[in-house]
Parts: C-alpha cells; structure tokens; sequence
C-alpha cells in the first residue's frame, strides 16, 4: 500500500478529463483499492451518463451535488447550486473522516470553483483535511492556481480539434 496519496488535477479546455480519472478509479478498483466518485453537475437521470452503472458494479461508490447547472435549468438560483456544492464539501469532509478511503475523484469540482459557485479558499481549505494515504484526483476545465499549486499532478488536456466543429452533437456511449 502507498505511503503518501497524492493530489492530481485533469484539467483544460480538451474532452477527456472525467474519463482519465474514470481511468484511475478503475485501475485503483481492479487493485483492490476503496474508490469512491463524488461528481458535481452531473446527472445520469436526466442525461443518462453510462459510466456510474459500471462504476458501481466494481464497487466504486459514486455521490452526486448540484446535478442541476443553471447554463442548462435557467430557473436554478446562484444560491441554490451554492448550497448544493458546499453540501458536497460537507459529504467529502464526511468521507476524509473515514480512513480506509483509498482514492476519491471529485468530478467537475473545478467548474463549481470556476463558476463561483465554491471559492477557491473553501477548496482549497478541504484539501488541508486530506488524510495522507488518500489519492485525491479533481477534474473540470478551470482549475485556479491555487489548486495547480497544491497539486502534486497536473494534466492540462487541451483541444485541437472536436467533431461540434463539423456540427457532430454529443454521442451516446461516447461523450455521455
């Protein structure tokens, strides 16, 4: 078992971030690691995101906060969703409580920063509680430089090209 878990950030403006620390969580699972997925701004009710049914069948315990995005529900307040992240703060603070965590991925964590709706402080902050043994992996475009400074990885995953050019939608089995 590793000594110390160490803080990686998928990060950039390319698609592949959540699906690299998809990556990670499976590796670490098939190695018998405890692995759990907290994902913000994501919903598979709603838009039938296909990798958290697998994910849960490798004992991969996912969570899900602020599924809702106001750029997509225009009724959703700024409040709302800002109480719904710092609810994910708290769950996560829960789960840094229990030492036999081996990886967490906190998903799209970076957009709820990004776009206000977590303060880079408050991240930043629960970052501090880490305990030392867990592998922390935080994924979505926007990553601060508060966050690349604490990181001990970071991948920035930039786009050179992408099918919405030539007027290619978001596939089913493949962007979701």
């Amino acid at each position: 078992m590793k000594e110390r878990g160490l803080i990686q950030v998928y990060t950039g403006d390319g698609k592949g971030k959540s699906t690299a620390a998809i990556g990670q969580a499976v590796r670490a699972a098939g190695h018998g690691f405890k692995v759990g997925f907290v994902s913000f701004f994501k919903d598979p009710e709603a838009f039938g995101c296909g990798e958290y049914e697998p994910l849960q069948k490798l004992g991969i315990k996912t969570s899900f906060f602020a599924r809702r995005h106001p750029h997509f529900y225009k009724d959703l307040s700024f409040d709302e969703v800002r109480w719904e992240c710092l609810r994910g703060l708290e769950f996560i603070k829960g789960l840094f409580a229990d030492e036999t965590w081996d990886m967490l991925v906190l998903d799209e964590i970076n957009i709820a920063m990004r776009e206000g709706f977590l303060k880079e402080e408050e991240v930043l902050s629960l970052l501090e509680l880490k305990p030392q043994k867990l592998e922390l992996i935080l994924t979505g475009r926007g990553a601060t430089e508060g966050i690349i400074g604490k990181a001990d990885l970071v991948s920035e995953i930039k786009e050179v090209k992408h099918p919405y050019e030539q007027g290619i939608g978001g596939r089913e089995g493949i962007e979701y």
